[in-house]
């Protein structure tokens, strides 16, 4: 009777510290997914101070509609698209969950491993690739068409990416079910989704400011650019330390857990990669701005440190912290020489949101392959590399890894870039043959926040002590009014410091300048 006793109390102890356990990675969870979504409002922050004053309320509105529009999409279709596993589960695309139809609190955390807050956390990702485009995109594209393309990417083409690499049944990911073969018996490794979240949503950008062209008044006839300075660095400052603070989010929440050892390792390791890549990004693009314009440049500065959060997101789990400083480092001459190769085609990226998140995310998955570290991806997907018989695991190639790692990472860049662009491509084309794509001139020359949204994003007061709304700019045209502008960012067109605070458009044409 005694031991009977005992084995009860044993059991009911063992139940409550599972229902902890299921607890404590819940809120974990739950509040990592809720500071990814605070990165939208650095999202927003950060696209309104680096457009003109005249198209504030435009990119906001969007930025609000990215969470909006990619929710409904993602319950929908998206989230069924990249995890569900149906009767004939395959390696291309989910077959279940749409609209959450087969989720059964009665199975929390046993049929599909986690809880309702796996489809927040996961939404969350969606909606940052979803919002990505819009500084690429910004000052000319059609609403309408913005919210289909929303659409679009959060309950298509971003979920089966998301399948491909992070589900377990994905053709890509190295963490596909043992029950399946893995590419090159690897597969690829893109922890938080260098590849996954911002490829797709880089790519996208970049497939639509080639398709919409660039600005009106961005380059002169011979090709060269014109400067198009956002209207405040305060504001993107602010967005750049919003999305620094949700990245700590973003890179240790997508270990998804921490109720065991390796796992909380994980998690503050990736933390720790975080935070170094992000200051080699920052301190590098700084360092070439200063030595291309003898000027300490703070929006190169801030561009740099989101460069370097983006080269370490695919390897934040499996980088040692000396790779991901360099990562970063490196990660940010890609991005300048990519913005300079830009300008040169003429291809207009406010944000410089492709050469960001698309180039610099491709370079975040390759890196992976040449200095993932095998006690690191061991402790990370759960494998004992010490037993006897487990054989060589795919690990950086210059560790002695062999290239299979690095054929994997290869292998996902390029069926990313090829899905991603293809696909919108063809969506892109779709609304510019059916003139949706694109606002009118007098439209883009107004501003899309009179033409489009009934207002400013700004009053002020006049001279006359009268409040008024702030008027838009005419067209920007050249004028000598600008002989020595301050030096351009880094390949954007745009000043070294842009003013702080709000700075209404001027009644008559700015200046320009030919560089």
């Amino acid at each position: 009777m005694k031991a009977h006793a005992l084995t009860a109390r044993l059991d009911a102890s063992e139940a409550k510290l599972q229902d902890t356990i299921i607890g404590l990675n819940t809120l974990y969870l739950t509040l990592c997914g809720a500071l990814v979504f605070v990165m939208h409002a650095g999202f927003a922050m950060l696209c309104a101070g680096a457009i003109r004053s005249k198209n504030t309320m435009n990119i906001l509105l969007q930025t609000v509609m990215d969470a909006a529009v990619s929710a409904v999409a993602f319950y929908l279709l998206g989230y069924g698209f990249a995890y569900g596993v149906g009767a004939a589960p395959n390696g291309f695309i989910g077959d279940a969950l749409f609209s959450l139809s087969n989720w059964s609190s009665h199975s929390y955390g046993v049929d599909y491993g986690f809880g309702w807050q796996n489809w927040f956390f996961q939404w969350a990702f969606a909606a940052t690739a979803t919002t990505i485009p819009a500084g690429a995109v910004a000052e000319r594209l059609n609403f309408n068409a913005y919210l289909i393309y929303s659409f679009f990417i959060s309950a298509f083409v971003y979920p089966v990416v998301v399948h491909w690499v992070w589900s377990a049944e994905g053709w890509l990911g190295y963490a596909r079910n043992t029950a399946y073969s893995r590419l090159f018996g690897s597969g690829m490794i893109d922890f938080a989704g260098s590849g996954v979240v911002h490829m797709t949503g880089g790519l996208s950008g970049l497939v639509g400011c080639v398709l919409l062209g660039p600005r009106m008044g961005r380059f002169d006839a011979t090709g060269r650019p014109i400067e198009m300075p956002g209207h405040s660095a305060t504001l993107v400052v602010l967005g750049t330390v919003l999305l620094w603070f949700g990245w700590y989010g973003f890179n240790p929440g997508s270990q998804l857990l921490i109720s065991a050892v390796p796992a909380a390792a994980v998690v503050g390791r990736a933390a720790v990669t975080t935070t170094l890549s992000g200051a080699g990004g920052c301190l590098s693009c700084l360092a070439t701005a200063f030595f291309r314009h003898r000027a300490w440049d703070l929006v190169a500065g801030c561009n740099g440190a989101l460069v370097g959060f983006v080269a370490v997101t695919a390897g934040a789990n499996v980088l040692e912290p000396w790779a991901a400083l360099l990562g970063g480092i490196i990660g940010a001459w890609i991005f300048d020489l990519t913005c300079a190769l830009f300008l040169r085609l003429r291809i207009d990226d406010p944000l410089s949101a492709a050469p960001m998140h698309g180039f610099v995310g491709a370079w975040a998955v390759i890196w992976v392959g040449l200095l993932a570290k095998k006690d690191y991806i061991c402790e990370s997907y759960g494998k004992d590399c010490t037993a006897p018989g487990v054989g060589v695991v795919p690990h950086g190639l210059f560790y002695g890894g062999g290239g299979r790692l690095l054929a994997s990472q290869v292998i996902g860049v390029l069926c990313i870039a090829a899905w991603v662009m293809g696909l919108m491509g063809t969506l892109f084309s779709l609304l510019k043959a059916m003139r949706l794509l694109r606002i009118s001139a007098t439209e883009e020359q107004a501003g899309l926040d009179v033409s489009k949204h009934g207002g400013s994003a700004y009053y002020y007061t006049d001279p006359d002590h009268g409040l008024r709304m702030d008027k838009p700019s005419k067209a920007h045209v050249p004028s000598a009014a600008a002989e020595h502008p301050p030096p351009p960012v880094l390949g954007s067109g745009q000043p070294a410091a842009a003013p702080h605070g709000v700075v209404p458009e001027p009644s008559g044409p700015p200046g320009a300048h030919d560089v």
